[in-house]
């Protein structure tokens, strides 16, 4: 062994190094950044303000749903009936995956949460409250915050 030779790291090992603690630092700020929660994000649509369009009555089908976005907030629009619909946040309240439409109920593919089209209140699985409500009325042809 040559008498000069060190225990330095060499430059490979050093920019491999450094590669692996850049990463680990993403994934740690993703892992604590803080997610909307359900609560929050109505709040900040409903904080539009009263007649703010949510959508044409027509698209959403009566006994469905139709996903929607406001202010960069996704949502669900729910028509149980002829002359009722709903607004909800499409944050699911278990793990803030994204509520999607289905057959006649609101469905959470993440784990298997299943939500009522008429007041979002939980069908089955492990969400433990129901979707996040936002006032909305029909005026006219359209659904607006209220």
């Amino acid at each position: 062994m040559d008498a000069h030779a060190t225990n330095a790291p060499t430059r490979r090992q050093v920019v491999l190094s450094a590669g692996a603690g850049i990463a680990a630092a993403g994934l740690l700020a993703a892992c604590v950044e803080p997610r909307a929660t359900p609560t929050a994000d109505a709040s900040a649509v409903a904080a539009r303000g009263a007649g703010t369009r949510v959508a044409a009555l027509a698209e959403v089908p009566v006994g469905g749903a139709l996903s929607v976005d406001v202010d960069g907030h996704a949502l669900l629009l729910t028509r149980p009936a002829e002359g009722e619909v709903h607004l909800f946040s499409s944050i699911c309240p278990h793990a803030g995956c994204k509520v999607v439409p289905a057959d006649a109920e609101l469905d959470c593919p993440c784990h298997g949460s299943r939500f009522a089209l008429a007041d979002g209140a939980v069908l089955a699985g492990p969400a433990p409250a129901p979707l996040a409500e936002i006032a909305v009325e029909i005026r006219g042809d359209d659904v607006v915050l209220t």
